[in-house]
């Protein structure tokens, strides 16, 4: 994050008094809440009581806003406030409608109303009726940045000289870029960061360098390009954030894509709530159409996904963390776009961003953005956050209860893992505390190292904080002559970026913001490894996993250690040094450092072994599955026990006319075929000898919420 981050602005202070804390999927208690700064006029959110299902099922038949909610009482006190919209904040998905149920997210509405009226008079008169079980406002989510520290370009100059001089003998991949990408691959100091170093007006400081630049300080992904391990296709990352830049050439090959929709169209062709979400949902704009550079886009989103699944091995760019090589995609990236341009963002359009992810099949969310933090220096950041999980359950009922939903919900109980992963930015406040959500017990939330493992000086630490990687630290790697900046980006981050941000399409940024995505596209390769290593994970038993695999010993620092900066002052430039104390960061920066192989190496021998899963299918409808994921064997055969209750053939793009009753293949998807309702079994073999029985269900009408 840092100067390039999105963070909430300080949210709400609570009524005096105790506050109830919202339990998933039950019903919660009313605790007051008021609005503040940063509410947006003439909207709130409530819960209605899950006794008006069938009474509010009848207002989402209608489609979209209504005037009324079919309830005398909540609709008296919408005549008396003047509102004129209600609607429910999650689309209807034909899909997962089911578990949205179950989880209750279908009761909360968006009440829009006039001016007569401020949000908290609003939410005091619809708080006080029995049939509403809690109101809230809807918050303005901004983009919180030094716009005078953006990112910094690559120049044509350089990338001319990188091309040239390509990456490769020492290194797995001969991406140009790759020995400056310190935090994957830290050789240590290198003459070549230094792009002005044949300008002889130029000095540097080589020894003071050389001892900002620790070999080794990195997230220790090399062993794992050497064995061939890559990301996996099915591994879907959802990245919360401006959008992606859908041209980059290093970027193309790894996106997300649905297949059921169509660009630009208006039609809701799956049927998930959503119109034209080919490559994820434009939420801050509603519509399908992903944008990175709109006026104030700053290319954030697209640097991110950059560490996470960037092309590897092509020869050109940079290297990633979980990305494949040319003709064998690694983990896709789906935008959940909830900035544009330097337009605010929303509560709603956040909520329904993470929903969205859960129910597409992404398993992991990546938010480099949060509140700022409760412990954030007031004077210096012009508030406070949330202190504890209380106050921000409290304050933010919708926003817990949807993070819940993606870590109860993402994934599959057949998959590598069941549940999500929900990684944020810690913050960059340089406070002794995480700022929310990211600081939810069921969320993980990173810290930021430089190039020599020390903290970033930015970086929050210490109370939330759960787990640390490379994020960059520019102000600590800038040297001068006569006061002129010399180099200071090669402590950064470098990424990719969008073509309107740097001509050569790539450039560095810093920050909690880029430690984040190193630890979802960590995550992102081990989920992957699981599935090639057919093992199984509760999303918990992940981040267990994911903390006990933590490099402990790279982040002790001396009791009384000393670390020198230079930070930028509107007065002063960079002419003024500050010091941070190391010994205040020991034990207080997480888990310890992410280690890629060390991850690697516990999830292969850890979870549970993962097997062919029972099959849910649609009456007349089709579910396809790849039997080599969860069997070895070069062929397999599948029986079904009852042909008048389901079919069995190699994947067909329709119902067909008979199914068979037993289908041999190879390689290849199968699909089972919904013909009457009921129950059967069924039995697949493959060559090894492998024998595994399954269960076939036909209901008239399918959905995820059985998985």
């Amino acid at each position: 994050m840092k100067k390039f981050a999105y963070i909430f602005l300080a949210a709400a202070m609570l009524f005096a008094g105790s506050c109830a804390k919202e339990s998933f999927p039950g019903q919660d208690s009313k605790t007051p809440v008021t609005g503040g700064p940063d509410t947006v006029a003439g909207e709130v959110i409530i819960k209605f009581d899950d006794s008006l299902s069938d009474v509010l099922d009848g207002i989402v038949s209608k489609g979209g806003a209504v005037t009324r909610s079919g309830v005398s009482s909540v609709d008296d006190v919408l005549d008396i406030i003047g509102g004129y919209s209600l609607e429910r904040v999650f689309p209807m998905d034909k899909n997962t409608e089911e578990r949205t149920r179950e989880s209750g997210l279908h009761l909360w509405y968006v009440v829009r109303f006039g001016e007569d009226h401020t949000v908290d008079e609003v939410m005091e008169k619809l708080s006080a009726l029995g049939e509403v079980q809690k109101a809230t406002p809807v918050r303005t989510i901004k983009k919180a940045y030094n716009s005078e520290r953006k990112a910094v370009p690559v120049s044509p100059e350089f990338m001319h000289s990188a091309v040239v001089s390509k990456t490769s003998g020492t290194y797995p991949f001969n991406d140009a870029l790759l020995k400056y990408q310190w935090h994957l691959v830290n050789r240590g100091w290198s003459s070549d960061f230094v792009i002005e170093k044949d300008n002889p007006e130029i000095t540097f400081d080589e020894t003071a360098a050389q001892a900002k630049f620790t070999e080794g300080a990195d997230v220790n992904v090399e062993q794992a390009w050497e064995d061939e391990i890559k990301g996996d296709p099915s591994i879907i990352v959802a990245i919360l954030d401006e959008g992606l830049c859908l041209e980059h050439e290093d970027l193309k090959a790894s996106f997300w894509v649905n297949d059921g929709e169509t660009w630009g169209s208006d039609i809701d062709a799956d049927g998930n709530g959503y119109a034209g979400d080919v490559y994820g949902y434009n939420f801050a704009s509603s519509t399908g159409l992903i944008s990175w550079d709109r006026v104030g886009d700053t290319g954030h989103g697209t640097h991110v996904g950059g560490i996470i699944a960037a092309t590897n091995n092509n020869g050109k760019g940079i290297s990633s963390i979980a990305g494949g090589t040319p003709g064998n995609p690694g983990v896709k990236l789906m935008s959940c776009q909830i900035f544009t341009g330097n337009s605010a963002s929303n509560t709603v359009s956040l909520v329904r961003a993470i929903k969205y992810a859960a129910d597409n099949g992404a398993v992991i969310l990546q938010c480099s953005w949060g509140y700022m933090s409760g412990a954030s220096n007031s004077y210096e950041q012009g508030g406070q956050g949330y202190a504890d999980e209380e106050e921000w359950a409290t304050n933010c009922p919708l926003e817990k209860s949807v993070l819940d939903y993606f870590v109860h919900y993402a994934g599959s109980a057949d998959g590598p893992i069941q549940g999500g992963l929900a990684i944020f930015a810690s913050g960059n406040e340089y406070a002794p505390a995480a700022g929310f959500p990211g600081a939810y017990e069921k969320c993980i939330s990173v810290a930021a190292t430089a190039a020599d493992n020390t903290p970033a000086t930015y970086t929050n630490y210490g109370d939330f904080t759960t787990i640390t990687a490379p994020g960059g630290d520019m102000d600590y790697y800038y040297e001068f002559l006569e006061n002129e900046r010399v180099r200071g980006e090669v402590g950064g981050v470098l990424s990719t970026l969008p073509s309107q941000i740097s001509d050569t399409w790539y450039g560095y940024m810093e920050g909690t913001s880029m430690a984040c995505p190193h630890v979802s596209g960590a995550a992102a390769l081990a989920l992957s490894y699981a599935l090639q290593n057919r093992r199984h994970y509760t999303s918990e038993e992940f981040r267990t996993l994911l903390y006990d695999s933590c490099n402990k010993n790279a982040l002790v620092y001396p009791s009384r250690g000393k670390k020198l900066y230079y930070k930028y002052h509107t007065e002063l430039g960079f002419n003024q040094p500050q010091i941070i104390n190391l010994g205040s960061y020991n034990n207080r920066m997480g888990a310890g450092l992410i280690d890629v192989q060390a991850l690697l190496d516990a999830v292969k021998d850890g979870g549970v072994p993962m097997v062919f899963p029972n099959i849910y299918v649609e009456l007349k409808g089709s579910s396809a599955v790849v039997p080599s994921v969860y069997m070895d064997g070069t062929s397999w055969q599948i029986t079904i026990d009852d042909p008048a209750i389901a079919g069995v053939g190699l994947v067909a793009s329709a119902f067909p006319g008979e199914a068979a009753v037993s289908v041999s293949g190879a390689g290849e998807k199968v699909s089972f075929f919904g013909i009457k309702a009921g129950t059967t079994s069924g039995t697949i073999t493959s060559s090894d000898g492998t024998s595994y029985k399954f269960n076939i269900t036909v209901r008239k009408s399918a959905g995820a919420g059985w998985l």
